[in-house]
């Protein structure tokens, strides 16, 4: 299955594991990153993160943070590893992307479209390597279908995620925050404008931070046409 041609929000994410080394990458209209984990086969020894292009000029000092955090992680971890909060979430998740998929065979590309909102209603549906895993039917953050998932938001998942099993988790969480994200699409993009939400959320969204945040970077729209999402990826990090 491929992503139709309907306008909205893309996001690709395209994890590449080799011996001994990991790269997990995003892009979307607003980020584009990644994560590359070095290892010994039962930790991580190094860890590099490279942003591409990013919303809020504070974002980059974000890079040490996630390098630090995930210094010395067991590659079968439980539990949280450091303070989420305090990293960019963006490249959080691409580390515990990057763990969980580390010994894999192969790599794993999941790929989001969340159409835009047509009489108040908009789609949102995830594929794994080209098969479509997860749809759902949403009114703003309201979940109106398939039948099992009505009457949830997409803040009120957190037990039914846990309830599935990895690989679906995994693609669950994915989808949620991806739907998420991509109210960006209906919000206006002001450079230079301060931050005003999400406070404390995340690296850029702590209160010293966010009280010299500005926002930057380009807004692509990859339901236009033109290249797709993570096409500049040669596996390990991004192309000029």
């Amino acid at each position: 299955m491929t992503l139709d041609e309907k306008p909205g929000f893309r996001r690709r994410i395209v994890i590449t594991p080799h011996p001994g080394e990991v790269t997990a990458a995003l892009e979307d209209d607003i980020h584009c990153m990644a994560m590359t984990l070095i290892h010994d086969g039962e930790a991580v020894t190094g860890v590099s993160a490279q942003m591409d292009r990013w919303p809020w000029s504070t974002c980059p000092g974000a890079r040490e943070v996630a390098e630090q955090s995930f210094i010395g992680a067991p590659l079968t971890r439980s539990g949280r590893i450091g303070d989420k909060r305090q990293n960019c979430t963006h490249l959080y998740d691409l580390a515990e992307w990057a763990l969980v998929h580390a010994l894999d065979a192969g790599p794993t590309q999941y790929d989001v479209q969340v159409d835009d909102p047509v009489a108040g209603r908009a789609q949102t549906r995830i594929m794994r390597n080209g098969d479509l895993v997860m749809e759902w039917t949403l009114e703003g953050n309201d979940i109106v279908a398939p039948e099992g998932l009505a009457g949830l938001t997409l803040f009120t998942l957190r037990d039914w995620i846990a309830s599935l099993d990895g690989p679906m988790r995994e693609a669950a969480r994915i989808l949620q925050w991806a739907s998420l994200v991509a109210h960006g699409r209906q919000m206006e993009w002001v450079m230079g404008a301060k931050p005003t939400h999400m406070s404390g959320q995340c690296y850029s969204f702590q209160p010293d931070r966010a009280a010299i945040a500005k926002r930057i970077g380009e807004r692509r729209d990859f339901s236009s046409g033109g290249r797709a999402p993570l096409s500049h990826l040669d596996g390990e990090g991004f192309a000029c």
